[in-house]
């Protein structure tokens, strides 16, 4: 184990079952149990304890099934969501509860390594987004001090293009995102829309790439402009902007924009 190893809870009525995860998690260097359970009143009681970074949970219990463990977990503290259960049936209800995978009873340890692989990867996503959640308050802190002493001006790069016969000037911090329409670009800024005669490849090889990033083939996005990031069930990342929008990040740009936002 090492000293920042995630922390799982395990939760199954049944010992054997219990077992087998914890003989399997215990090859996991980068993983350490912090319980286990045998019933839904005492995974609630452990999750609300222990702050687990991970739960695998067993869906059949006597007396509360998995699902309603979840529905007495507050979102604050919910781990990331692992189903395991020998019933198939289940599958879609866990989706629906962001379940990052389901675990069909018996499994090999090839399926188990796989599980794993999965929960660490999100697991590291879900500490880029903390990390973004911290950039983004000591950003809106920075943005109410006085301004500095030696004159320093804010960055005011802009954005020149053309909308019919009309030239549009546009500075790079009023940009909230772009999204391609067609052959065109339609530009979300801070109170205005602006369709631009121009590709998003073209307008994304002016922007600043340090704060500037493709989120999917179709949107870039203005880092400062991202309010929330949550991952999905599908792998994919969800993004709430400044204005209300809600984009996907794909899975194809994710790793870009977490290393963007981790570093920016």
């Amino acid at each position: 184990m090492t000293a920042s190893a995630w922390r799982v809870v395990i939760v199954d009525d049944e010992p054997p079952a219990r077992q087998t995860l914890r003989l399997l998690l215990e090859r996991e260097k980068d993983f350490a149990i912090a319980a286990e359970c045998s019933h839904g009143q005492d995974a609630i009681a452990a999750v609300l304890r222990e702050r687990p970074d991970a739960i695998f949970l067993d869906v059949r219990m006597p007396g509360m099934d998995g699902f309603a463990v979840l529905r007495r977990i507050p979102a604050d503290v919910m781990p990331a969501i692992v189903f395991v259960t020998a019933y198939d049936r289940y599958a879609p209800q866990a989706f629906e509860q962001h379940a990052i995978e389901y675990l069909l009873k018996p499994f090999t340890d090839e399926r188990f390594a796989d599980v794993v692989e999965h929960v660490r990867q999100r697991l590291r996503e879900r500490a880029y987004a903390a990390c973004l959640a911290a950039a983004l308050e000591g950003s809106d802190r920075d943005a109410r001090l006085p301004p500095a002493p030696d004159g320093a001006r804010p960055d005011r790069r802009q954005l020149v293009v053309r909308d019919g016969s009309r030239t549009h000037v546009i500075p790079h911090d009023e940009i909230v995102w772009i999204e391609a329409e067609d052959y065109y670009a339609r530009i979300h800024a801070r109170g205005r829309r602006v369709l631009a005669r121009e590709s998003l490849r073209t307008l994304a090889a002016t922007l600043d790439p340090a704060v500037f990033a493709r989120v999917h083939r179709s949107a870039i996005v203005n880092t400062r402009a991202i309010k929330s990031m949550e991952p999905l069930a599908s792998g994919d990342q969800r993004l709430l902007l400044e204005d209300g929008t809600v984009l996907r990040v794909s899975r194809t740009h994710r790793g870009a924009l977490l290393k963007l936002l981790h570093h920016g």
